[in-house]
């Protein structure tokens, strides 16, 4: 059988956002709720409760599979990886080389705002979505429904965990993934050092969002990280 794959959200959207590379891939795929998103909106979000989580998909799969997670989606993929090297196989993390102080900086206030009129804040993110994103893609993001209450739980976690940490502790497979316009790719050397086994993808006319513009080219990414998984640990499959 194919090495599953499980994949994560970025901030305050849902697993709708990966139906469109779900739909281009030729292996097992399961997208999961963070707390505090999608069909688990209202739930407190907190690093430990969002790697549980993608720990439960990847039991659902099979118990072993490769993790693929855009922007909060990487974020928890790496803690999931450090925390439950034995469930993950590989890892692609997709703009998420940024250290945590930065996001401190620059989301902090974006947060508190958010939280404070929810649902402008979603309205908002709607209709950036959809400027920035071909319809099927920007249909997937908005799908499963918006959650911007939950943005400073959010960066308080990711801000609070030591990503670097753990990827030094996941002896797997990573492929760290950035678009070359992408802000969060600030310390990509740095979060590459920190793998053991680590590669550093990057696409070109690509930012942060619209990585998710071309779903085949995303949906080709994670097959071929997959395919690495299943040869560099052929008791994966």
């Amino acid at each position: 059988m194919a090495l599953p794959v499980v994949l994560v959200h970025g901030i305050r959207v849902s697993r709708t956002m990966w139906e469109p590379v779900v739909s281009h891939l030729d292996r097992p795929a399961h997208a999961v709720d963070l707390p505090g998103h999608g069909a688990r909106r209202g739930e407190p979000f907190t690093m430990a409760a969002a790697t549980e989580a993608v720990a439960a998909a990847v039991d659902h799969v099979g118990g072993r599979a490769l993790v693929a997670g855009l922007s909060l989606g990487g974020f928890a993929g790496i803690a999931a990886a450090g925390r439950f090297p034995e469930r993950v196989a590989g890892l692609v993390a997709i703009g998420c080389t940024a250290r945590p102080t930065r996001l401190v900086g620059l989301y902090r206030g974006a947060a508190a705002l958010a939280a404070r009129f929810p649902e402008q804040a979603n309205q908002l993110s709607a209709y950036a979505f959809r400027r920035a994103l071909p319809r099927p893609a920007a249909d997937a993001v908005v799908a499963g429904g918006l959650s911007s209450e939950v943005m400073p739980a959010v960066v308080a976690a990711v801000a609070g965990h030591d990503q670097l940490g753990a990827l030094a502790a996941y002896p797997g497979p990573v492929w760290l993934v950035n678009g070359d316009r992408d802000p969060f790719r600030a310390d990509e050397r740095s979060y590459l050092a920190a793998c053991r086994d680590g590669r550093l993808i990057r696409l070109p006319r690509t930012g942060h969002v619209t990585v998710l513009a071309d779903p085949v080219r995303l949906a080709r990414l994670i097959e071929d990280a997959a395919a690495h998984a299943e040869r560099r640990h052929p008791a994966a499959r």
